[in-house]
Parts: structure tokens; C-alpha cells; sequence
């Protein structure tokens, strides 16, 4: 008998993975790097806006949603209060818009691009992320 109590059956033979086979493991990160590639500049959020089709359904009015008014003249009101002289200023101390972190635009068709542009980045330096535009919808005979 040997003296390691095998029986006489000879030299034990280790079954085992003495390494780690990481050859899967580097195939699956360089598919996912090449997606998070492709999908990456897709998830840039910047302002949003959805230009009104010819025909559209009609939005039911919700008083509830917080609405930035402006008007002709170029006033800006929110809500029923004028905050022309420091619209980011009150935006920004506006507790119901830190809280819900959306708003709602409606701008008279007449009001000069530039000052619905100035109004929505306003909003966005407050901080809302959500950012709607209410239009009337055309009436179609």
C-alpha cells in the first residue's frame, strides 16, 4: 500500500479548472459597449417639442396642470399672476413647479419666437423636465 491510502491505484489526478475562461465574459462587455455607443446619444434630453398636425384632437382644458401663459404684447403670466420683469426668478420660487417639475406653455401665434424660446429656457433653469406646449386646434369643416 502507498502511503498515501490510495489503494496502490497510482498518482491522484486533479479534476479541476485551474483557470477561468474569460473569453465570454469580454465578448459580452464589447456587445454592450457598442450598444450603450449607439444608444448614448440618443438619451441627451434637451427641449422637446411636438409641432401641432394639421387636424388633432381637442385637449381636454385641466386646471390642474400649471400653465405659463404669453401673450401678444409679451407678456408672461403664470397662472393668473404677471411675471414678466423676473420670470426666472419667480419660476424658480414657484414651490408647486419644484415639486412637479412640469409645465405647460401657451403662446399667442403672434408673440415673437425669441420670447417663447427665452420663457421655456427659463423654465428649463428652474429646473421643470417636463415642458408641454398647448396649442388650439384647427377646426377642421
Amino acid at each position: 500500500m502507498s502511503a498515501g491510502g490510495g489503494g496502490g491505484r497510482g498518482k491522484r489526478r486533479l479534476s479541476g479548472m485551474n483557470e477561468i475562461n474569460v473569453t465570454p465574459l469580454i465578448d459580452v462587455m464589447l456587445v454592450l459597449l457598442v450598444i450603450f455607443m449607439v444608444t448614448a446619444p440618443l438619451l441627451t434630453t434637451g427641449v422637446q417639442v411636438d409641432l401641432p398636425k394639421v387636424k388633432s384632437a381637442t385637449m381636454q382644458a385641466d386646471d390642474s396642470k400649471l400653465l405659463i401663459i404669453v401673450t401678444a404684447d409679451e407678456h408672461v403670466y403664470l397662472g393668473k399672476d404677471e411675471i414678466t420683469e423676473a420670470v426666472e426668478e419667480k419660476l424658480r420660487t414657484n414651490a408647486r413647479l419644484a415639486e412637479e417639475k412640469e409645465v405647460f406653455v401657451q403662446a399667442d401665434e403672434n408673440v415673437k419666437y425669441g420670447v417663447v424660446l427665452r420663457v421655456m429656457a427659463a423654465a428649463r433653469a428652474a429646473g421643470v423636465e417636463k415642458l408641454g406646449m398647448v396649442t388650439d386646434p384647427l377646426v377642421v369643416k
